[in-house]
């Protein structure tokens, strides 16, 4: 029960006693909305966060526009913090960088000076000996900062003022993009082409029901400021679009060259986005010392201001297009932006945006900028005619105006009082030089006056006529585009879009593994291993301590290895990329998704065309074609229904199985269905336990069993067991082995 505290009357600390549980809840939830709307989450009108927004705004207070000369980046930053923004110093630094990197940002607001970082993922010097300035583009946000073109609101110490939200001359939201991560919920937008974007507002002011699919029409999909090819097909790009949720594919760029005498290398030119180059180095480099790219020969760094990765086949019979398709799949250089459009609406509350819904959001932010902008110049119009209108009196009154100034003690008293005229007419005519009496000024000033209400009558038509307004908002736009557009070398389309080959990947690979024999080791407790040849003595093998052989397999480096699991799923396992015997191996379950509690029944290589009998605990079965058990996932593929107890080669006609009762049934195999998943058919009936063991035969050779000695023994009585599928069976015959098995584990 809470209970509160009345403050003493002598003024002391309030005490104030509750649920732990609701203290916590409460300060967590104000820390969560601080973290969404003041930390991670963009605004949609102008796709700033507020350390990147008071960034630029620091920046344009100390007058740093793009034309004159740098500042020390330490400069801007100590005015960020101590006006601003009060976070540490290293945060903001790291924001004003990624401004000013032409690899992270497709429109850069800052022009850095010095070191700022580099493709590789090396960081940028200290704040101390680099310097900065504003860009073109950042100047299109800010324009209109000083003409009441947003609100302003107090800053955190309530001395200095700070914009709510900028101007925004072009879509910046979706320009640059924006990433960040809050409390339950994040952000991830990709970078898209200015010029594509404005020409889809162009279309929603001309059609404003025109639909995400009219709009794709406009903007082709991100535009990636690393460059890179787009192999995301349209559907999902346009599901993507409409939801704000999903994902773009984005692949480096690559051109073969041709080195003669049929050889060649393959150079990639751009990276994805976001991908450090030193680290796909290293990966491709591990890729070959861990032998998981059998295509792939070697890989080195050529690059000076451009990218420029070689990279050589392992054999010049490797098609180019193949090795790429098997490299895109192994390493970074394809990789999957994450799209969750996640955004400030202009009320600050979150939600998740298409791009249909952004564009609307930041027209409607540039019609109101467009107003107070235009309400802002006519306050000064209409305060500059006043002027004008007090100065033309005292120009039609010249003489006595002259009197007044000369003779009277309190001329300005005089002047409001004789011509009508307010205090700042009386100031501005005072104020007035002697040779600014000339007839000339006087024409000047009619001039000036005639012009100021012709622009004062069109301002006021502008704010009556919802349409005139839209029409100068796509006007200012289209003047925005001829400095992005396409023809600039700023505007012009870096990521290009293409649909990915098909390319057989699987036969590709196998075509380039040496055919070897090698013998596969697994341990109890699930460490792989391939021994080149063929182990003769497994009491020879090491295992770690408190382990053991579980299983040992025969078989070749271009084998598919299957793995049957007590869940009933089947993993597969290329024998090729397994690792070397000469330590203890790689856990298996690096390898796949297996459970920790299943325990592995079954390890065998894969031969086409071959069937097995899948059998249950609880007695039910059937028979599958091996080829069915093959999958191309870690997960697996699940085949049989139920705990899985057995997994037999089909070598024979009849099978034999046998009960935890000790009671052996024997009925012709054809008795089973052949399927590729499912339950299958019951194989022998049980009052309690469930299926032990069974065993394929052929009945022209008869049954037999192996005791714990290793010894076969022919059973040749084994048709007094034969009965109808799902029957009882009969007792095990005598000199059966007391382990109730047709063969020792």
């Amino acid at each position: 029960m809470t209970k509160h505290v009345q403050p003493p009357e002598d003024g002391g600390d309030r005490i104030l006693e509750e649920p732990l549980t609701e203290a916590l809840s409460r300060r967590y939830l104000a820390y969560a909305l601080s973290t969404i709307m003041h930390r991670a989450l963009p605004d949609v009108r102008d796709g700033l966060k507020p350390v990147h927004r008071r960034l630029l705004f620091a920046m344009s207070q100390l007058r740093m526009d793009p034309g004159t000369t740098a500042k020390k980046c330490a400069r801007v930053v100590g005015d960020v913090i101590g006006k601003y923004h009060p976070h540490g110093d290293t945060a903001v630094y790291e924001a004003l960088v990624r401004l000013a990197q032409d690899f992270s940002q497709r429109y850069q607001l800052i022009d850095g000076q010095g070191n700022f970082g580099n493709i590789d993922g090396d960081n940028a010097a200290a704040m101390r000996y680099t310097e900065c300035r504003l860009t073109s583009a950042a100047q299109l946000l800010l324009d209109g900062i000083d003409e009441d073109a947003v609100d302003f609101r107090d800053t955190y110490d309530g001395e200095e003022r700070e914009p709510v939200v900028l101007p925004a001359g072009f879509p910046n939201l979706l320009a640059n993009g924006s990433t960040g991560i809050a409390v339950g919920m994040a952000t991830s937008i990709p970078p898209h082409n200015a010029a594509e974007l404005i020409d889809a507002c162009l279309l929603l002011l001309k059609r404003p029901e025109a639909t995400t699919a009219d709009l794709m029409e406009r903007v082709l999909g991100p535009d990636f400021p690393t460059g890179g090819v787009i192999v995301e097909p349209h559907s999902s790009m346009l599901e993507t679009y409409e939801t704000g949720r999903g994902g773009v594919r984005c692949r480096a760029r690559w051109e073969k060259e041709d080195l003669g005498q049929g050889r060649y290398q393959i150079v990639v030119t751009e990276i994805p986005y976001q991908v450090k180059k030193a680290e796909l180095v290293e990966q491709l480099a591990d890729l070959i010392e861990g032998k998981k790219a059998p295509l792939l020969g070697d890989v080195r760094d050529e690059s000076a201001e451009d990218i420029r990765l070689v990279i050589e086949p392992k054999s010049r019979n490797v098609e180019p297009e193949v090795l790429m398709e098997s490299l895109f799949k192994l390493s970074s250089l394809e990789t999957r932006f994450p799209v969750n459009m996640n955004v400030l609406d202009a009320r600050g509350t979150p939600g998740v945006m298409g791009l249909k819904q952004c564009l609307l959001s930041f027209l409607a932010h540039r019609r109101e900028v467009l107003v107070r902008r235009s309400r802002f110049r006519l306050g000064k119009i209409e305060a500059r005619l006043h002027i004008l209108d007090g100065m033309l009196i005292a120009y039609l009154n010249l003489d006595e105006v002259i009197r007044i100034v000369r003779y009277e003690d309190e001329p300005k008293q005089k002047l409001i009082v004789a011509f009508t005229l307010s205090d700042i007419q009386a100031d501005a005519i005072l104020n007035t030089r002697l040779r600014q009496l000339a007839k000339l000024e006087e024409m000047e000033l009619r001039r000036e006056h005639a012009e100021l209400a012709e622009e004062r009558d069109g301002i006021l038509g502008l704010l009556a006529s919802e349409a005139a307004q839209w029409k100068l908002v796509g006007v200012g736009l289209a003047d925005v585009r001829a400095l992005l557009g396409p023809g600039t070398a700023l505007g012009k389309r870096r990521s290009t879009l293409s649909a990915a080959p098909v390319v057989d990947l699987e036969a590709a690979n196998e075509a380039f593994v040496v055919r070897e024999a090698i013998t596969v080791i697994l341990s109890e407790k699930g460490w792989i291993r391939a021994a080149k040849g063929r182990v003769e003595d497994p009491s020879e093998l090491k295992f770690k301590e408190g382990d053991k052989l579980g299983f040992i397999v025969p078989a070749e480096t271009t084998d598919k290895l299957l793995i049957f699991a007590s869940d009933g799923r089947f993993f597969t396992v290329d024998c090729s990329k397994l690792p070397s015997a000469r330590g203890h191996g790689e856990p298996l379950r690096l390898m796949v998704d297996i459970d920790d509690k299943v325990k592995i029944l079954d390890v065998f290589p894969h031969k086409a065309g071959r069937k097995r009998v899948l059998a249950s605990k609880e007695g039910y079965g059937f028979v599958m074609p091996e080829d069915e058990a093959l999958a191309f996932r870690r997960a697996g593929k699940q085949v049989l229904n139920g705990v899985a107890a057995i997994s037999l080669e089909v070598t024979g006609d009849h099978l034999a199985v046998l009960g935890d009762n000790n009671k052996i049934l024997i009925f012709p195999l054809d008795e089973l269905p052949e399927m590729p998943r499912g339950k299958g058919v019951k194989l022998q009936a049980y009052r309690e336990g469930g299926l032990r063991d069974a065993l394929v035969f052929n009945k022209d050779d008869g049954a037999a069993w192996i005791d714990a000695a290793g010894r076969t023994r022919v059973w040749p009585e084994w048709n007094d067991w034969v009965g109808r599928r799902a029957s009882a069976g009969k007792l095990a015959p005598k000199g059966f082995p007391q382990s109730k098995r047709f063969r020792p584990i």
